[in-house]
Parts: structure tokens; sequence; C-alpha cells
């Protein structure tokens, strides 16, 4: 089923299959990925029980773009089912050694349906929070890692920005900077400290390895 056009404030995702540039050396493995990406994110959309705070969504190429349907959706309610979202997305991709990168935003977003002329097909795609989601997934200080799920702060409304502030365990929320960090990886906060601490342990193990060679070299 198409898109119907939306224009409002929500939350909007901006999601990126990592590594996808070096994974297009291989054909058959960059196909079969986006195959698996884009069935696994049909599904999972298609999938949903509820028409209330409703996900729908976009893919191109190696991301996605996911948005809640209903233009007064600043609550934890809305949020938490684009979270839920996103973490199956996750999961499916992680059972093809795959990981994303997703960045999300609150604020306007307005997206028009396919305008056709002869040889050519347009879907207008615009708004501050979609190009917020973008920047920060491609650019974003500090740069995103891979697997993580983070949520700009700077346009949350007021009320909402509270609530996640008092990070209970049925959010799995952490505030960092100009962040809050979704632990999709994890079932509580009690989880966090020590999945951050492997977390940062494998990248450590990395860059040892790295200049090991280069030692081995010199």
């Amino acid at each position: 089923m198409p898109i119907l056009n939306f224009s409002g404030n929500t939350f909007i995702a901006y999601i990126d299959i990592n590594g996808f540039k070096i994974l297009m050396k291989n054909r058959d493995k960059a196909i079969s990925t986006l195959q698996h990406f884009y069935r696994c994110g049909f599904n999972i959309i298609d999938g949903q029980l509820s028409q209330e705070n409703k996900i729908e969504g976009f893919f191109i190429s190696d991301c996605a773009v996911l948005f809640v349907r209903d233009n007064n959706c600043a609550n934890l309610i809305a949020l938490k089912k684009l979270l839920d979202v996103i973490e199956s997305l996750n999961k499916k991709m992680l059972e093809i050694d795959i990981m994303l990168t997703n960045s999300i935003c609150y604020g306007y977003f307005s997206y028009e349906g396919k305008l056709e002329i002869s040889g050519t097909e347009k879907n207008q795609i615009f708004g501050d929070a979609y190009v917020e989601a973008f920047l920060d997934n491609e650019a974003g200080n500090p740069r995103i890692k891979p697997g993580e799920c983070r949520i700009l702060i700077k346009n949350i409304p007021q009320e909402l920005n509270y609530t996640l502030s008092l990070n209970n365990e049925f959010s799995r929320i952490r505030k960092n900077g100009k962040h809050y960090y979704y632990f999709w990886m994890v079932n509580s906060n009690e989880e966090i400290e020590d999945f951050i601490k492997r977390y940062n342990d494998s990248y450590n193990l990395q860059f040892r390895g790295m200049l090991e060679a280069l030692k081995g070299r010199s």
C-alpha cells in the first residue's frame, strides 16, 4: 500500500546499513543484504497490530526513513512504538551479521507521494526533522557508532524531555550530551553499564590489533 501524504510535527528516524560501501564490493552479498533489509522492514511495519501512532516508512538503497503518522505524537507511547520497530529491525539484521545506525529527531516533516511525468517519478520529502536526522547519522558529533540508536534532544517537547530524563527501567534510555541513547540490545537499565563496557572493549581491541600490526611492519 502506498504511503499517503503527511505534513506535521512528528518523530522521524533515519536508519543506515553500516559499512555498505564495503559490502558493495561483493555484489551478491550486497544484494542479499538489501533484500533482507527491505523484507524485514516491510514485515515489521506491516505487522503492526494497532493503527494508533502507526509507524510508516520507505527504503532507499541502504537507508530507511521511518516516521510516526500522527502529528500529535509528542508522547512516550508514540516514541516507544517507533523504538520498538527500530529494535526489531536491528535484531533482524543481526541475524545476517549486519549492523545499523539509527538517528531520531522530532520536528516538522512532510512527505508527498509520486509526481509523475514521462520517464520520471518523484517523491517530495522535506522538513527540518528529516534533515537533522540524516545529518546526525551521517556527520553528527560524536560520530554515531555501529548499532547505536540515538535521539536528538534539542527539539523534543519539554514535557516528553522531562519524562525521558527520569531514566526509568521501562525506557532503556540514557542521556549523554545532546542525545538520548536507546539501548535496544539489553533487557533492562541494569544491563546497560555492562554492555557499554563490553562494547568499548571491542573498540579498544580493534585499535590494539591495528597498533600491533603497525609495530610488526616497522
